[in-house]
């Protein structure tokens, strides 16, 4: 007798500037999952208003109590949720706190190291307590005065310098500040996103995503993505707008490409993740002309677009990602 299908939720949404971005990665996986071994649902989530669609355009209302919904007369139980939100509440904790209630098995790493990557400055530090290579930053609250001035502050972490919230998917609220002058309104910017703020230490080099999964099976570490933007830095338009050349594999030699293959697997054994996760780094140039990788990020809920860099780095290593997506929810099991 036939198993029958596992309901598999695509989950997208939430409530961040990444609405939109969240949507186009939830388009990409359903594109990409094996309908013939899942029945798959989009569910839109986000304050207020928790959906499934359908495709005939018709949707249902989610209950809460137990993640489940009415379709056709039937109530549907979900076996596995896949989280695509970037942003709140999907990618800071909150959502994988529900669904660990519910026992429910979900694509994203726990409650707690959601909770840590998805703030960069705690993150930061915590990884700078083991060793690694992490740009020098100071964090700012909003109503708390801070003891520095401007003119130290630029003392301290020099000139150009980037000030970012600590806590948003996205790029907006992000300045790189090249003189004194700059700091206040970046602040203010900044500060429109979130509460909390990081002014942190502009690092010169060659930028790079590499990703990762791992299932009971096997370990992945998909090829580096070099990250050439038009703009400043890499920002919303350079991300979204197609203002970036992304090079997969990265024009890095292979000695600094096996080191940063085995920074990712390490970091993801470290920080104990789960489903696919991405690292970001910059590599400096030292004195000596030898190569410095530098942690940048960590980023538990990855964009899922054709475009993206996932889905590129599986083409390169000639991994499909149907047969990927398919780990990932059966390593749950």
């Amino acid at each position: 007798m036939q198993k029958p299908k596992r309901n598999i939720a695509i989950i997208w949404g939430g409530d961040s500037s990444e609405f939109e971005v969240s949507r186009h990665s939830a388009e990409g996986l359903h594109a990409a999952f094996d309908k013939e071994r899942y029945n798959i649902y989009l569910v839109m989530l986000r304050t207020g208003d928790w959906h499934v669609e359908f495709a005939d355009q018709t949707t249902a209302k989610i209950d809460k109590n137990d993640f489940s919904f009415v379709h056709n007369g039937e109530t549907v139980h979900i076996d596995f949720a896949y989280i695509t939100i970037h942003g709140t509440p999907g990618e800071n904790g909150l959502l994988q706190g529900y669904f660990d209630l519910l026992h429910i098995p979900y694509s994203t790493c726990s409650v707690l190291v959601e909770a840590l990557t998805f703030d960069k400055f705690v993150l930061n530090n915590y990884l700078r307590g083991f060793g690694y290579n992490i740009a020098d930053s100071i964090l700012l609250r909003k109503g708390v005065p801070c003891h520095l001035s401007h003119q130290q502050i630029v003392e301290r972490l020099g000139l150009p310098c980037f000030v970012k919230p600590t806590a948003d998917g996205s790029s907006f609220g992000v300045s790189k500040v090249k003189t004194v002058e700059q700091l206040q309104p970046a602040l203010e910017e900044a500060f429109k996103q979130n509460d909390e703020i990081m002014i942190e230490k502009f690092m010169d080099g060659t930028e790079l995503a590499v990703g990762c999964y791992k299932t009971k099976q096997r370990s992945v570490v998909l090829p580096a993505t070099e990250v050439v933007s038009e703009n400043e830095f890499f920002d919303y338009d350079a991300k979204y707008n197609g203002q970036v050349e992304e090079i997969t594999p990265a024009r890095i030699s292979p000695e600094t490409a096996l080191e940063v293959a085995r920074l990712t697997s390490e970091i993801y054994d470290l920080l104990h993740c789960n489903g696919i996760v991405r690292v970001d780094y910059i590599v400096s140039r030292e004195a000596d002309g030898s190569d410095k990788v530098n942690i940048l990020e960590v980023n538990t809920t990855p964009g899922m677009t054709s475009t993206s860099f996932i889905p590129q780095q599986m083409r390169a290593a000639g991994i499909n990602i149907t047969e990927a997506l398919t780990e990932i929810v059966e390593n749950q099991f």
